[in-house]
């Protein structure tokens, strides 16, 4: 089971440190014009995002791309 993991480039990099990382770099103004999600321009924060990325599967595949195009270069 351990296999599963191994090629994940994502594998123990929590959501939260995504968001985070994400924010840091870009602020969220221009993270809510690369990634059209209301909840980085409608009063945004770290723990409106996660509650909605987590019920969100397709919200939360962009928010990973956007981070593996960004930090896993």
């Amino acid at each position: 089971m351990s296999g599963n993991n191994e090629n994940n480039p994502l594998h123990g990099i929590k959501l939260e440190m995504i968001i985070t990382k994400l924010v840091e770099e870009f602020g969220w103004d221009e993270l809510s014009k690369r990634i059209n999600i209301r909840c980085f321009y409608s009063d945004p924060s770290v723990k409106s995002s996660l509650k909605f990325l987590r019920k969100t599967p397709w919200a939360r595949t962009k928010v990973e791309n956007l981070y593996l195009r960004t930090f896993k270069n």
